[in-house]
């Protein structure tokens, strides 16, 4: 009896970013894509979201390989966090796996962990059961690809994010024959990107944005700063070959795009002309009107370049009414807020923002309804299972499927966590694995627990107190009056009777415990803790964190 093709996401199911993908035949474990996620608003002092891994780490010795699709912090931002706990081979394109050298080196694990590159069209082993082939595809960032993953069930296409550009920048066109050909071979299971399945038609070509660069460079005589994705190598040799076209010297700032364009220089996927780029240091020097700054931040980072440039705290770039804004890209979900804060600030300074409710200066790399209608056609998938997309957008992406053709019993739903097992004749869930999401600090790469957390959001929300009791060490009684200290929950100045009426609460407190003859600190603490809260939610319907404190004299 033939054995079954499990999958099973640890991300990227039901959500934007954090894709990780297991593909598990016999005793082979193969990963797709590693990515990471960005923090919500009330996850104070988290930087980054990481899929939990805990199912590949008690499975590390099965895991023969990891394959990368593309270079965005979605699909590969996890993977040195994820290499610190397993061991295995990584394979990627070439410009993929230089943006994952930068990132390991960071993290000190450059020489432990080995990368593999291929090109499109390349077919590798991975492992005893698994076979992998790049299949080109455009999409945000060169070198992208989607996978087509043989084992003895039967051959899966995972298409990583893609879109259908006619009129690419660099690489060639979306590589329809060989999804076709693929299609007539025989496809078990197709694994499609779901972000723009809510957009009819086509996506734009990035053609369309050069078009409006162009327009937006011609005749201006202002300082010219532009913010993208520094992965866009694409979008930023346009850029450049603007700037060169109208004489300007191009400054780069940002440590991410200093990094891309560096890395990309060397690796010939961008194309920069003599004389074109200019040390930062030495750009206040130059008339204006022969000035480009690229700059990180289009996503309202609060400690990037066009953040600091904004709120005047960038060393060598100061915004004033002379410069045009140009902000090439659109903002991920849940960061809208932080980039309106920004250009809210450079509307103050006087500078001219240009971003994409204004004018098109961005377009999507993931393909709208007609482009994934494509994919379907093309592969004719025996199965079908949507990925990379919040639930409505996979909900529909399963519709789109059975509109194509697909037999709605052979469209599945999965979650995070969920085993689907597959095989020529069905396809189901069986059962679920650990999965969920681990919050990282920066300060270690360990996980930020959930109680650590909620008494950030707790503090943030109500704020705290500290109750400071000097006490005998003989007979448990107060030797001076209590000290209450606020932060964040109300102003001692403008609350004096409140305060009063909180010590009043403390004495009696202390006083309840001496009638009971409670002795012991950690009770006495409780029971102070207990009273303050009670009494502060009835009086202010607050519940700020109260610490107590015993002073034994």
């Amino acid at each position: 009896m033939a054995q079954k093709l499990k999958i099973v996401a640890l991300g990227g199911l039901d959500e934007i970013g954090k894709n990780l993908y297991v593909y598990e035949y016999g005793k082979d474990i193969l990963v797709v894509d590693c990515g990471m996620g960005f923090p919500d608003e009330d996850m104070y002092g988290i930087d980054v979201v990481i899929p939990d891994i805990t199912y590949l780490v008690q499975n590390k010795e099965r895991v023969r390989g990891m394959v990368l699709t593309h270079g965005h912090e979605d699909h590969i931002g996890a993977v040195p966090y994820v290499m610190s706990r397993i061991s295995c081979p990584i394979y990627a394109t070439r410009l993929t796996a230089g943006l994952v050298r930068l990132k390991l080196e960071e993290h000190g694990l450059a020489d432990k962990v080995e990368i593999v590159t291929h090109s499109a069209g390349d077919c590798f082993k991975v492992g005893s059961n698994f076979e992998c082939e790049f299949i080109h595809v455009n999409h945000s960032i060169a070198d992208s690809v989607a996978l087509a993953i043989k084992s003895p069930a039967g051959t899966v296409i995972h298409t990583g994010d893609f879109k259908i550009d006619l009129t690419p920048i660099e690489g060639g066109v979306f590589d329809f024959h060989r999804f076709a050909e693929l299609g007539r071979e025989g496809v078990l299971a197709l694994l499609s990107d779901s972000t723009n399945v809510e957009r009819p038609g086509y996506s734009e070509s990035e053609r369309h944005v050069g078009e409006s660069l162009e327009n937006l460079f011609r005749g201006c005589d202002k300082r010219i700063i532009v913010t993208t994705f520094a992965s866009n190598v694409h979008r930023i040799q346009q850029i450049i070959d603007c700037a060169a076209r109208y004489k300007r010297k191009v400054g780069v700032t940002g440590r991410s795009m200093e990094n891309v364009i560096r890395l990309a220089t060397e690796e010939g996927y961008l194309t920069v002309p003599k004389d074109v780029l200019v040390d930062m240091n030495h750009i206040n020097s130059l008339p204006a009107s022969r000035v480009v700054i690229m700059t990180t931040g289009s996503q309202g980072e609060n400690m990037s370049a066009l953040y600091r440039m904004a709120f005047s705290e960038h060393r060598q770039v100061r915004i004033s009414a002379g410069d045009r804004v140009i902000i090439s890209a659109s903002a991920i979900p849940g960061n809208e807020r932080t980039i309106t804060k920004v250009i809210d600030e450079l509307f103050y300074k006087g500078a001219e923002v240009i971003y994409d409710r204004s004018i098109d200066i961005h377009v999507s790399g993931h393909a709208c309804q007609q482009e994934q209608k494509t994919m379907l056609a093309l592969t004719r998938p025996q199965y079908f299972i949507p990925v990379h997309g919040e639930h409505r957008m996979l909900c529909r992406h399963g519709d789109l499927a059975k509109e194509m053709g697909v037999k709605p019993s052979n469209v599945l739903i999965a979650g995070v966590g969920e085993v689907v097992e597959i095989t020529s004749k069905r396809i189901h869930k069986a059962g679920t694995v650990p999965s969920g999401r681990v919050l990282v600090d920066g300060a270690t790469e360990e996980g930020v627990e959930n109680v650590v957390l909620r008494d950030r959001q707790h503090l943030a929300q109500d704020g705290m107190l500290v109750v400071v009791m000097t006490m005998s060490g003989q007979d448990g009684s107060m030797i001076s009056e209590p000290e209450i200290i606020t932060r964040g929950f109300v102003y001692v100045k403008d609350n004096p009777q409140l305060m009063e009426d909180m010590r009043r609460v403390v004495y009696e407190s202390i006083e309840s415990c001496e009638r009971a003859r409670i002795t012991d600190w950690a009770d006495i603490k409780s029971r102070v803790r207990g009273n303050l809260s009670g009494y502060l939610y009835k009086v202010t319907r607050r519940s700020p964190m109260i610490l107590p404190v015993i002073m034994e004299v």
